[in-house]
């Protein structure tokens, strides 16, 4: 996923969804039928034959979103998928799109200069040093909450514990 979802205006959502199938010749009535349970799965069923124009900005996301996990990979890179979004759907679509993603069962990279949002999304962060880019630092995430969701994250105790840590070691000379 990148930062923009790279919808196509001249096609539906669901053709858009399929897209990257029909590009991998991997269309076929199984992974149509896929397409169409994705759909009603995540919200978007209703607006199948609509274009990218008619759905707000997270719908779009998790448009680009099933259209990625369609073709059932076993890694998602996801490229500040939420910056183009105003902070408030950021917010909202981070939230789906993270559940999503543990729902599927998916591993996923997520490539962000936001702390807030990879403290909310990950289980791992992973701190890189300037060019050439290499580990500096890797901070398991652990939280102690009943329901475990990106926004709840942002309210628990170890969220400000965790964000001081990363900021702190963001800015450590090397």
């Amino acid at each position: 996923m990148l930062q923009h979802d790279e919808l196509f205006e001249w096609r539906t959502i669901y053709n858009n969804v399929i897209l990257g199938l029909e590009v991998q010749h991997m269309l076929t009535a199984r992974t149509r039928q896929r397409a169409h349970e994705l759909l009603d799965l995540y919200g978007l069923r209703q607006f199948e034959a609509s274009r990218p124009s008619e759905l707000s900005g997270g719908m779009r996301q998790r448009a680009a979103l099933i259209r990625t996990l369609v073709l059932e990979p076993d890694l998602l890179l996801l490229d500040e998928p939420f910056s183009a979004l105003d902070y408030q759907t950021r917010l909202t679509v981070g939230d789906d799109i993270g559940q999503i993603i543990r729902k599927e069962g998916k591993s996923a990279l997520l490539v962000t200069h936001d702390l807030s949002e990879a403290i909310s999304l990950a289980d791992r962060v992973i701190i890189l040093t300037g060019r050439p880019a290499a580990i500096r630092q890797t901070i398991p995430l652990i939280f102690d909450l009943s329901e475990d969701t990106p926004l709840n994250r942002r309210n628990a105790p170890e969220f400000k514990t965790y964000f001081n840590l990363i900021w702190k070691e963001l800015n450590t000379d090397e």
